[in-house]
C-alpha cells in the first residue's frame, strides 16, 4: 500500500488556520517568497503547481495567499500519521515527508479486506489529523505499481492495481507519471526512439546500456514491465547512507562571492554534523553552484573527515579552481566515499582535539539552537535554518521519529 498526502503542505496550512480553508494558497520556501512549493486544491484548479513563481501565480489568482512554509508543523503532522500506519501493520517505510509505503502481506489476514484497511486509515487521520488533511491510496503486489495507483483516482482517492491490469494502465500514462522518471530521462529516451512504456518495453537492452549504463538500463526495463522487487524497510530500521548533503536555495540572487562562500561554509558545518550523527565520515566532497552559470565538481581527498572546515576547505579549492565570477542562486554540498568512523585512519596528534572541540561544539547547537556556535568567518553573517526538509530525503532522517 502507497499513501499520498493530497497537497500535503497547503492542507496542513488549510487544517491550522481556518482562514485558509476553501481559498487559493500557495506554501512558499521558508527563505524567499518567489517560488511556490505547493498549491492547495483551489489553486491548482487554476494551474497552479509545484514551481510555480510567485508573480505568475498572482497574475492568474490576484488573490492568492502565499504562506511561508512551516515544516516543524508538517514534520508533526507526518509522525502521527506514522503512528496510524503503523497501527495497521509494523512494516512502514517514510518515503518522504507526506507518503508512505505499507507491507500488509505478513497481518493481511488480520482484516477482512484491503478496502477495510484503507478506510480505516483515512478515518483515523480525519479523527486525529484533522477534516482538511486527507490522502490518497494505492495498492498493488509492489511499490511501484502502488505509487503509481495512488496517484491514479487523486484527492481522497483510492486505486488498485493487478498484475492484468499493468498493460492497460500502462497504454493511458506518460513515461513520466512513474516515479524515476523525470523530465531529463523522458528525452533521453525520446532521442532513441522510447516515447511510451511499450517502446521502452521493447527496445534492445544494448541500445539502453549504451545510453544509460547497465545498471539504469536494467532499472528502465524493470520498469517498463512492471517489475520492482524493492521491500519497504521500516522507518525504524537504520539505511545505509551511501552519502550526505545539503541543498540550499538563496532567497534572492547574490553577487558577493565573500557572502557565497560563506554560505558555502555553513553547509560544510551541517553536512559534518549529518555525518558525526551517524557515525560516518566522508573522503569525497562534492559542491554545486547554479546561476548566472552551472558547474558541479567533486573532489577525493586524502583522509576520511566528518569536520566543516575540512569540508569546507575542498568546496573551496574547487571554488577557487572554477574562478567563479557569476551570481548564484543555489548552493548544494554533498560529501559520499563514506566509511564508519571507527574503520577510517586517526591521527591522534592532530585529529583528537578537533573531534572533542566538534564535540562539545555539537552538544551546545543540539541545546541552543543549530549555528549558536560557529566559525569566525561568519561572523555577522545571517544564520541558516536547519529545519527538517520537505522530502525527508536524509536516510538517517526517519530515525529522528
Amino acid at each position: 500500500m502507497h499513501i499520498d498526502f493530497d497537497s500535503y503542505f497547503a492542507s496542513c496550512e488549510q487544517q491550522f488556520n481556518p482562514d485558509f480553508r476553501g481559498k487559493a494558497i500557495g506554501v512558499t520556501a521558508e527563505h524567499g517568497r518567489t517560488c511556490i512549493i505547493a498549491a492547495s486544491r483551489e489553486a491548482k484548479k487554476f494551474g497552479i503547481k509545484t514551481g510555480s513563481r510567485s508573480y505568475e501565480a498572482q497574475k492568474i489568482i490576484p488573490d492568492i495567499i502565499l504562506v511561508p512554509a512551516s515544516f516543524d508543523k508538517y514534520y508533526a503532522v507526518t509522525k502521527k500519521f506514522l503512528k496510524i500506519c503503523s497501527f495497521y501493520s509494523p512494516a512502514v517505510e517514510l518515503f518522504s515527508i507526506d507518503e508512505a509505503f505499507i507491507d500488509l502481506t505478513p497481518v493481511m489476514h488480520l482484516y477482512p479486506s484491503i478496502e477495510f484497511v484503507a478506510s480505516g486509515i483515512k478515518k483515523r487521520i480525519n479523527k486525529d489529523i484533522g477534516e482538511f488533511i486527507t490522502v490518497s491510496i494505492g495498492v498493488s503486489h509492489n511499490r511501484l505499481l502502488a505509487k503509481l495507483a495512488s496517484s491514479i483516482n487523486k484527492p481522497n482517492g483510492f486505486a488498485t492495481i493487478k498484475k492484468e491490469d499493468v498493460d492497460g494502465i500502462y497504454s493511458k500514462i506518460k513515461l513520466t507519471d512513474i516515479c524515476g522518471i523525470g523530465e531529463a530521462l523522458r528525452l533521453r529516451l525520446n532521442i532513441i526512439g522510447v516515447f511510451n512504456f511499450f517502446d521502452l518495453r521493447t527496445c534492445p537492452i544494448n541500445l539502453l546500456k549504451a545510453e544509460f549504463g547497465k545498471v539504469t538500463a536494467y532499472h528502465l526495463k524493470s520498469i517498463s514491465l512492471g517489475i520492482d522487487n524493492m521491500p519497504v524497510i521500516p522507518y525504524y530500521i537504520e539505511k545505509d547512507s551511501k552519502s550526505v548533503g545539503r541543498n540550499y536555495c538563496l532567497p534572492k540572487n547574490e553577487y558577493n562571492q565573500t557572502k557565497i562562500l560563506k554560505i558555502i561554509y555553513e553547509l560544510c558545518e551541517e553536512i559534518a554534523k549529518k555525518l558525526r550523527k551517524i557515525d560516518k565520515k566522508a573522503k569525497t566532497i562534492g559542491l554545486c553552484l547554479a546561476g548566472g552559470k552551472s558547474k558541479c565538481e567533486r573532489k577525493t581527498i586524502g583522509k576520511y573527515t566528518d569536520l566543516g572546515q575540512e569540508i569546507f576547505y575542498t568546496c573551496k579549492y574547487l571554488y577557487n579552481q572554477w574562478q567563479w565570477n557569476s551570481m548564484v542562486r543555489r548552493i548544494s554540498v554533498w560529501a559520499g566515499n563514506l566509511t564508519h568512523s571507527g574503520y577510517a585512519s586517526f591521527d591522534f596528534y592532530n585529529d583528537e582535539k578537533k573531534e572533542k572541540i566538534a564535540e562539545v561544539i555539537d552538544s551546545i547547537n543540539e541545546k541552543f539552537g543549530d549555528h549558536t556556535i560557529r566559525n569566525g568567518f561568519l561572523i555577522y553573517t545571517d544564520k541558516l535554518t536547519t529545519k527538517p526538509n520537505g522530502y525527508l530525503s536524509e536516510k538517517h532522517m526517519p530515525l529522528l521519529i
